[in-house]
Order: C-alpha cells, then structure tokens, then sequence
C-alpha cells in the first residue's frame, strides 16, 4: 500500500492550503500513492484567527477537497477546523475519498509547554478508524501522540497503521521527542505510524512569532518493529512510502505486545 507524506507549512488563506493539497496530492496520485497525508491545521495554520475559518464537515472547505480527491482518485486526509461548543472549535482530521469519508476530533489537547489549547478547542471523545484498500486505519492528531492508550485501542479495533497529523511546537527537544514517540507508539501496537508534521518555518526564513505550535518538520514512516523506513529534514518535503502490510503478522509474532499486555 502506498501512502504519501506530505510535509508542507500551511498558511492563513483556506483557498491557498487548497491549492497546496492539490498539487501535491496529484503528485501523489501519479506517483501511484492511495492516501496522501497531510499536517494538523491545514485548513488555516495555527497563529491565525482558526474560530473565524471554522466550518462543519459538509460546508465548502471540506466540500473543495472531496472534489479534489474525487478529482485526482486518492484519499486525502487534512487537518481543519469544525466548530465546537462555547464559541470553541474543534480540531478535526478529514479524510475524504476512494470511498472514505470520515473525520476525528482530537481526543488529547495540547495544554502544555506554555500553550492552552482548551482554551479555543472542545476535545473530542471517540476513537475513529476508517478501511482503504483492505487496510483498517487509526486516526490520531498531534498531542495524541504522547498517549499509548488511543494507539492500542486503534490496534485492538483492528488497525495496522495509525496516522498522525500533527503542527507540532518547537523548543528545546522537541523535535528529538516527536521522533521518539512515533517510534515508541509503532512498538506498542506493533502497527506502521505515518507521522505528519507542518515543516519548519524558519527551514524556509520564516521567523517564528507568538507561542502557537508551527512544526518542526521530521515527518516519518514507521514499522511494526519501531524502525524507521523513510523520514523527511525539518523543510517542506513529499514522502512516498510503500509499506508490506504483512510485515505486521511478523511483528506480531516476534513481538507479541498486544497478546501479552495485562490490564492492571
């Protein structure tokens, strides 16, 4: 099953990021990809008025880009905003076509190192996974990462990848950390993890302002065995990725996590 990483640095025009998710999902498609991967806050990055672009999973934002999928015969999964309770939004992955059509509204929010995400998000409380050409999906968005919890639960419903759309936040480490928990999450649930980050901004001279979560780059393709098949720098950057799904029975019987695991 081929899927593509595509590691981009969204902006605060909905229109532009559409047109950035059509060149390089027609990319993906013509290179023979199924799913094209694509950041948290695609839609409108973070730093920017998301409440204002907020719009439900049937209004014109997400309507463009089933048309694009549609379009170019690939399943496209973004991240965007919906609204969400209080004046809040919510923070949801899209995906859309090839017969698929759900979304995920992050479960885990990002209160940490100095950002409070609660404060203009409503979390999500429901797991989601969707099946692609054979292949049964978990869904995850960026914070969630630090969770094993929702990574297991995706692998008990079945899945064998998980992916994770992320505009992760800078800072001493940080970059070190989110390479380390895609690693660690692929172990414990002995699944492929798709790790998708905005790209750095300042890889392309944008300099950094504020506290908003912009991405440090670094997005990867995991085994079931924890390593790492393909990763791209801290700049924009298309990933394709082919991955053997039976890798997983062998990991599984190698490493047999999910079986051995005791509810304490």
């Amino acid at each position: 099953m081929k899927i593509a990483l595509a590691q981009v640095l969204s902006t605060g025009d909905p229109q532009r990021n559409l047109a950035i998710i059509r060149d390089h999902a027609k990319q993906a498609a013509e290179a023979g990809a199924s799913l094209i991967v694509f950041p948290e806050a695609m839609q409108v990055a973070f730093g920017n008025p998301v409440e204002k672009f907020a719009e439900p999973v049937n209004a014109r934002w997400a309507g463009l880009l089933r048309q694009q999928a549609r379009d170019l015969g690939i399943a496209i999964a973004a991240g965007m905003f919906t609204p969400g309770e209080g004046g809040r939004v919510r923070n949801t992955l899209l995906v859309v076509g090839r017969g698929v059509d759900t979304h995920y509204d992050k479960i885990h929010l990002y209160d940490a190192f100095g950002y409070l995400e609660s404060e203009a998000v409503t979390p999500g409380d429901t797991p989601v996974q969707f099946e692609l050409d054979g292949a049964t999906i978990g869904m995850a968005i960026c914070y969630d990462l630090r969770f094993p919890q929702l990574f297991v639960r995706h692998a008990r419903a079945g899945a064998q990848i998980n992916i994770v759309t992320a505009s992760w936040g800078g800072g001493e480490g940080k970059a070190e950390q989110w390479k380390a928990l895609a690693q660690a999450r692929a172990l414990d649930t002995t699944t492929f993890v798709i790790a998708v980050d905005q790209a750095d901004p300042e890889s392309v001279g944008r300099p950094l302002k504020g506290a908003a979560p912009l991405g440090v780059g670094y997005s990867m393709a995991v085994d079931p065995l924890g390593r790492v098949i393909a990763q791209a720098g801290p700049a924009p950057e298309l990933l394709i990725v082919d991955l053997d799904l039976g890798l997983i029975e062998e990991a599984r019987r190698k490493l047999p996590v999910l079986a051995n695991a005791v509810d304490l």
